[in-house]
């Protein structure tokens, strides 16, 4: 970061794709290094002129290898998948971290990270679950969230009902039967964004894992238009939560799944994630979320 007159400083944004596929697509994001001069203030003015979902800032951290602060074109999140997959990237081609275990500081306590055959992997923590029964206290309905993205009860996979997930962000977690329901969502953004005030949620993740949609274990979208996003093409912060109604919700009895996200997007950017569950007596006690990375371009930001 440098001066350039009074009221002036200018930065450099590195922008890394997270999560790609055979070095394709993914979801980009900017990473900002040695940010530790940089207020809160600053941040989110940088962020919403970089302009893309989120915004990482790396400075130094007295108990972890690093402190991240995420934020959105329009606020604070306390943790980003994407994020910090193309930090540990970018960090991992400049060498300042190697293959294993490392770790991050965040306003919402640390974090473990793994470099693993050139793939970055963060920690969430066990799940939290909130049906849609709990939700009426504070006024939203199963309808309402159905309502939001233009669906019906009979475009709902069988045996699941829409549930509010926390690994450390919330997100409703939504099965639909088929990939074209998938496709033809008609999401209504503000009144997603009201819900998710209403439920403090990042956003909705919508899934299916009809056979003729994708070979993978699930394929999904993800809206979070309080965040100023309304779609993006991988968001491991949600993925975890997905990975989790998958074991617990569908009895899919693994331990390791890919999850793609991207696909039905416009433009499609196809993107991939493999997120680790740790079980212990069919309890999910933690997870591991991660992918590869692709350092892009450089972008330099007047604030």
């Amino acid at each position: 970061m440098k001066q350039t007159h009074a009221n002036t400083q200018t930065i450099t944004a590195q922008v890394v794709n997270a999560f790609v596929t055979g070095n394709v697509g993914g979801n980009p994001a900017a990473v900002v290094l040695d940010a530790d001069n940089l207020s809160d203030a600053d941040m989110l003015r940088i962020a919403a002129k970089v302009g893309l979902s989120e915004t990482a800032f790396v400075s130094k951290s007295k108990t972890q290898a690093f402190k991240l602060d995420f934020f959105t074109p329009n606020r604070r999140i306390a943790h980003c998948g994407h994020a910090t997959i193309a930090t540990f990237s970018y960090l991992a081609k400049l060498g300042r971290v190697s293959e294993g275990e490392t770790s991050k500081e965040t306003v919402d306590g640390p974090r473990k990270i793994v470099i693993k055959n050139g793939a970055a992997y963060m920690e969430q923590l066990g799940p939290s679950y909130r049906m849609p029964s709990d939700w009426a206290d504070d006024g939203v309905t199963a309808a309402d969230a159905l309502k939001s993205l233009g669906i019906k009860e009979l475009d709902l996979a069988q045996n699941v009902s829409p549930v509010l997930v926390n690994t450390g962000n919330n997100f409703i977690v939504v099965a639909v039967k088929d990939g074209a329901t998938l496709r033809n969502l008609k999401p209504d953004f503000d009144l997603i964004s009201d819900i998710s005030e209403k439920l403090d949620l990042v956003g909705y993740y919508v899934f299916t894992t009809d056979r003729d949609a994708t070979d993978k274990d699930a394929t999904t979208r993800m809206f979070a238009p309080r965040y100023g996003i309304e779609e993006e093409s991988a968001t491991g912060m949600a993925a975890g939560p997905l990975a989790c109604v998958l074991h617990d919700h569908l009895n899919i009895n693994k331990e390791t799944l890919v999850i793609e996200q991207g696909r039905f997007m416009t433009p499609a950017s196809p993107s991939l994630i493999t997120v680790e569950l740790t079980v212990e007596n069919g309890k999910i006690l933690g997870l591991m979320a991660g992918g590869h990375g692709k350092v892009s371009e450089s972008l330099t930001i007047d604030f």
